[in-house]
């Protein structure tokens, strides 16, 4: 029997031939690109994740503080809807941490080459030209499909709010889901039991059609001890240095570390003896679907929110593999 069955005190069970179909046709439509990754500026990036940013896949994006990690999905939420015209896109992004104008005035810093430092008039008023370049950036941001939720809430509330959401604004779209940060979901349990209740929300939503979620989450403190920072063969970010780590590198996909190391005043970075001046290094810690890890290499340019991937012949990456990826 190959049907489908539901019933009020059983869950869903199917037949393997039902799955087997669906493989082969969702092959079938990447090759023909009925089926396309959502496209990122990076191509080292899009390159090691299967194009770009995949549906039904949960992301994680890890950083100590100052990292980057909220400026690097800034861009890639731009990149998302710029880069891919051909799609629908509609971005649905908890922004707990950072207000939602702050994030648009990050987009614009990013459009027009300016610090936020020198739209907000911090050190010298800004000029009529530039602010009449600002008000036509932001035009062009307006017609944006990506609605902000500023205020923390609990897993619950995330729940109802993404279903609402989804059965409201974003069924039949390419639906993507960001939340800034994990530590910041609000219930009355422990920590650890609030990013466990998050994760399994996750899981269930991911399978929703066509749904991404990419979550922000913070290394803990065991990257900045003096015995890693003296040691170059502990400098790359493990999987222990991520807060709530066996959680949430269970549940995600991907789980993706930025890291300056400069900002940990290490002179040259790990075995490999990489460059440390302006530079930032992604390090894929664990890739579900291709099993590869790496370290890809970034000129820093997050003044102007955005990373610049460094060309050159021989890419400093380190391919690394995990017995336990899944």
């Amino acid at each position: 029997m190959i049907m489908e069955q539901n019933s009020t005190n059983t869950l869903t069970f199917r037949h393997i031939s039902i799955a087997a179909k669906e493989a082969v046709e969702y092959i079938k439509q990447r090759k023909n690109h009925e089926i396309q990754s959502l496209r990122t500026r990076w191509n080292k990036f899009n390159k090691h994740c299967m194009g770009g940013i995949e549906p039904n896949t949960i992301y994680t994006i890890v950083g100590i503080s100052g990292s980057g990690k909220s400026s690097f999905v800034n861009t890639l939420e731009n990149d998302l809807i710029d880069l891919n015209p051909e799609q629908d896109v509609v971005i649905l992004n908890f922004s707990f941490e950072m207000l939602s104008s702050r994030q648009v005035g990050r987009k614009l810093s990013s459009k027009l080459r300016q610090t936020t430092a020198q739209l907000y008039s911090a050190n010298e008023e800004l000029n009529d030209d530039t602010l009449a370049q600002v008000e036509t950036a932001s035009q062009q941001i307006k017609s944006y499909q990506i609605y902000y939720v500023d205020t923390p809430g609990t897993v619950g509330e995330i729940a109802s709010t993404i279903d609402y959401f989804y059965e409201n604004y974003a069924k039949g779209k390419k639906f993507i889901i960001i939340l800034d940060h994990t530590l910041l979901v609000e219930g009355q349990e422990s920590a650890l039991k609030v990013i466990s209740d998050l994760q399994k929300l996750f899981i269930k939503v991911k399978k929703y059609p066509n749904t991404t979620i990419i979550q922000l989450s913070q290394m803990n403190r065991n990257i900045e001890a003096p015995d890693r920072i003296n040691n170059p063969s502990m400098h790359y970010p493990m999987r222990s240095d991520i807060s709530s780590a066996d959680t949430i590198f269970h549940a995600s996909d991907y789980v993706i570390c930025i890291h300056r190391p400069e900002l940990l005043n290490i002179q040259q970075y790990g075995p490999n003896r990489l460059l440390v001046k302006n530079k930032v290094y992604l390090h894929i810690l664990k890739n579900r679907d291709a099993g590869e890890c790496a370290i890809l290499e970034f000129d820093n340019d997050l003044k102007y929110n955005n990373l610049i991937e460094t060309i050159r012949e021989e890419e400093p990456t380190k391919k690394i593999s995990f017995s336990n990826n899944n």
